[in-house]
């Protein structure tokens, strides 16, 4: 008889216990009257550090982990190969500069021969008329002419065709001198390493990943609604986030993205009715400032909830408003 009312004692305490939760839960769902709530995982966007052009890797300056800046050089590639073909068109442009200035003062040369038989056609001309030269005279004289204007003409033509060159020469020097820069890896913006995948001496093929970057300045919670949330809410919109590893403080944001279709609800979200079967992607992104300050601790994968604002009149609850753990090195913090 005992036990009975030991047993009676423990389902009375468990049925009170449950009746306090599902209260709290009603008080929640009370205080949420014009916002709506789902679950998420944080996402961080990722960056490829890549190469361009087929080579060896020469150094990995960076290790997973390390936060590197917009421009920062990530990796070397061997250019020792590039460097031989950048002097060789060096060379080249510097022969084909030679070879523009070697025209050019043949053209003096040539304009002097014909300037000559010009003159030397006008004196023939004049002697035939006084009977004092021949007609073959003048008629040899005057192909001399036409030679040398011909010849002129030549000249002309190896000048504009020696710059040519020289223009393709400098050309070649330029584009070299582009891939040997493009052989430094630079981060494309500012974030955290989060993989490295090569050691020094690898050969990469084009467009070989050399490493991984989290871009910090994009973090941001995928979550999904129904339609009745969904069509209440734009870009732009109030927004908080508590995540589960650090359910004591809330993450001021704002919707950054709404889907213009909907789709069916991934498996891992928890909808609030086996109704909500088509629901919308909405994105919810973390101010880039608070990103920046607690950049040590932004971490992809991480789950929580989102909280949006549905109702632009309807006022945060106490326990939703906006609390920041302590930023790193205030004196707060220690």
């Amino acid at each position: 008889m005992r036990l009975f009312y030991i047993i009676l004692a423990l389902l009375l305490i468990g049925a009170g216990s449950a009746g306090y939760v599902f209260w709290q839960q009603r008080q929640a769902e009370a205080a949420l009257t014009g916002f709506a709530v789902a679950n998420g995982r944080i996402e961080v966007e990722r960056v490829a550090v890549a190469t361009k052009y087929a080579g060896r890797v020469a150094e990995i300056r960076v290790d997973e982990g390390d936060f590197v800046t917009e421009g920062s050089v990530v990796a070397e590639m061997d250019v020792a190969e590039l460097l031989a073909e950048l002097a060789e068109a060096k060379a080249n442009e510097r022969q084909a500069q030679q070879g523009i200035n070697k025209a050019e003062a043949d053209i003096g040369i040539r304009q002097a021969d014909l300037n000559l038989a010009e003159i030397e056609l006008e004196r023939a001309t004049t002697l035939q008329k006084k009977n004092a030269s021949s007609v073959a005279e003048v008629d040899r004289r005057r192909a001399q002419r036409d030679v040398a204007a011909a010849s002129l003409k030549g000249a002309l033509v190896t000048v504009e065709d020696t710059k040519a060159a020289a223009n393709a020469a400098a050309a070649r020097v330029l584009r070299l001198e582009a891939v040997i820069a493009d052989m430094t890896l630079k981060a494309p913006t500012d974030g955290r390493v989060e993989y490295r995948l090569v050691k020094a001496g690898e050969v990469l093929a084009a467009g070989g990943q050399v490493a991984t970057l989290l871009d910090l300045a994009d973090v941001h919670m995928v979550v999904f609604f129904p339609t009745a949330v969904a069509g209440r809410v734009g870009v732009g919109a109030e927004a908080r986030i508590v995540l589960d590893a650090a359910a004591e403080y809330v993450i001021p944001a704002k919707i950054s993205f709404v889907a213009a279709e909907a789709q069916f609800t991934p498996k891992f979200v928890e909808t609030k009715t086996e109704r909500d079967k088509l629901t919308y992607r909405i994105k919810v992104e973390i101010d880039q400032e608070i990103l920046m300050t607690y950049r040590d601790y932004v971490k992809a994968g991480l789950t929580g909830n989102a909280y949006l604002q549905v109702d632009p009149q309807a006022a945060w609850p106490d326990y939703l408003a906006v609390k920041l753990p302590p930023a790193p090195g205030d004196d707060a913090a220690q």
